[in-house]
């Protein structure tokens, strides 16, 4: 029990002290999972929505795998991933691997399905109503759309939340698409896995208090804005 108690005192000295690597690991985590959950917004939610307000054959079986992508294991997608970026691979001459963007790409592919499946729930439980008003007062199909997410914004908020927190805490893919170089693709989950294999507690354990307070502010984010949006 003494060393976690040291560890943990240790740790917050480390993060009080700014420590340059804890927070140069902090802000490349930062900065390849907010890129991805972007990404994968600016090209999920548009196809989300088209997959929610059109009836078309299979509809049932897409959102079927969407929902079932939702859970994709963060190593299947590395595998996969290393595959195509290694240099046999097909992608091998883009020389992703082993760099921010390969583990960026990696992440797309974690949260695209999350944001689509979320947004599609979102849309669907909209009222009808809010569609036929819209069109009724005159607005072009954009505006109708832009009228439906307006009306799905919580649900959108979730999908984003979401999608960032999967990918923040992942470290599978992470892990063997970055090879967790020191100072240029170590995120926090994947330094924290080596600090711990390494004995060096208190690393590590700064960079999992760090992970947790991301996450809490995440979810505080949400719920201001929820608090916010229904005043």
């Amino acid at each position: 029990m003494e060393y976690l108690l040291t560890a943990i005192t240790d740790a917050f000295g480390l993060i009080l002290s700014l420590d340059p690597e804890v927070f140069t690991i902090t802000l490349l985590s930062l900065r390849v999972a907010g890129t991805a959950t972007v990404l994968a917004a600016v090209t999920g939610i548009p196809l989300a929505y088209l997959v929610a307000t059109r009836d078309f054959r299979g509809k049932s079986a897409l959102i079927t795998v969407f929902n079932t992508l939702m859970a994709l294991p963060t190593v299947v997608v590395g595998l996969f991933c290393y595959s195509f970026l290694s240099r046999k691979g097909p992608l091998g001459f883009l020389d992703l691997l082993f760099t921010p963007s390969g583990i960026i790409l990696g992440d797309i592919i974690l949260a695209f399905p999350l944001i689509v499946g979320l947004t599609i729930a979102a849309v669907n439980a909209v009222d009808p109503r809010a569609r036929i008003t819209a069109m009724s007062l005159g607005a072009s199909p954009r505006l109708v759309s832009l009228t439906i997410l307006i009306e799905a914004r919580f649900g959108l908020m979730a999908a984003l939340f979401n999608g960032f927190g999967r990918v923040v805490a992942e470290v599978g893919s992470a892990m063997m698409l970055g090879g967790n170089i020191r100072g240029y693709t170590r995120t926090i989950t994947t330094a924290i896995a080596l600090e711990t294999s390494k004995g060096e507690f208190a690393l590590g354990m700064a960079l999992g208090i760090i992970l947790l307070t991301l996450a809490l502010m995440v979810n505080f984010t949400f719920r201001r804005l929820q608090m916010t949006s229904q005043r």
